[in-house]
């Protein structure tokens, strides 16, 4: 499945600060349970990934591309994409800390 791939899938997403002092994005879908922990640093390296993927997103409508059905909003794979997350970052699997 590529960045331009709509899905019916859904999933449950939570960001917060562990109790070690990383971040983690917690995904859950199906039963599957997917806990990525970062260092504050590349945390931040990540949202400003996130904006600029906004920004050309919004770029890409404002130019006239359909938006996603709103069934899918949410769903992962369901972008119009065609532009940076260029960098790929590796959240360490699971470990102590909390869920926020």
């Amino acid at each position: 499945m590529g960045i331009n791939s709509e899905s019916d899938r859904a999933a449950s997403l939570v960001i917060g600060p562990t109790s070690l002092g990383m971040v983690r994005i917690y995904v859950e879908s199906d039963g599957i349970e997917l806990p990525m922990d970062f260092e504050p640093d590349e945390a931040l390296d990540i949202a400003n990934e996130l904006r600029a993927a906004a920004e050309m997103a919004m770029a890409t409508v404002a130019k006239g591309a359909p938006k996603n059905s709103e069934k899918n909003r949410g769903a992962p794979g369901n972008g119009n994409g065609g532009g940076k997350p260029d960098t790929k970052h590796e959240g360490k699997r699971g470990g102590g800390g909390s869920r926020s």
